[in-house]
């Protein structure tokens, strides 16, 4: 069996995510009820994203490279940015508010920027540097992440 990278599993969480995003904006005029619900899924996969990255990788990162204030002290600047924006337009979706455009256009200006430098550079920095044991922890760890931790 072919061992699960950082790279290839968070990839596919982006793309996960963007696909959530994406099918909320589809929705949100038509079918309130199902767009809203693609939201919360959204917004519950992303905090859950940004919890795994902030306290597993980035650690990890930190500890293998020996560097804690360049790459990943950008990263929880922009996973600020992301959640503030996160909340902007969880809080209108909570008022059956869907003018939430400007919302999302910021938000998905952020997240594509991001997701990429993760990409390119951390993942793989990650991936290269750490043993097939540190990894299986970090995989492990994400599996005991307890859901009141990100559904919020």
């Amino acid at each position: 069996m072919v061992e699960q990278t950082i790279l290839s599993f968070f990839e596919k969480d982006h793309r996960r995510l963007d696909a959530l995003f994406e099918r909320f904006q589809e929705l949100k005029h038509d079918n309130f009820t199902e767009g809203e619900q693609f939201f919360k899924e959204f917004k519950y996969g992303l905090q859950k994203h940004i919890l795994w990255e902030e306290e597993l990788l980035f650690p990890l990162f930190e500890k293998k490279s020996g560097i804690s204030s360049g790459p990943t002290e950008v990263m929880r600047q922009e996973h600020l940015s992301i959640l503030r924006v996160l909340r902007k337009i969880a809080e209108k979706v909570d008022l059956n508010d869907f003018s939430t455009d400007g919302e999302e256009k910021e938000l998905f200006e952020i997240l594509s920027r991001h997701n990429l430098k993760e990409e390119n550079a951390l993942y793989p920095m990650i991936e290269s540097s750490a043993s097939l044991e540190e990894k299986k922890e970090v995989f492990k760890k994400m599996e005991a992440f307890s859901e009141e931790r990100y559904r919020y």
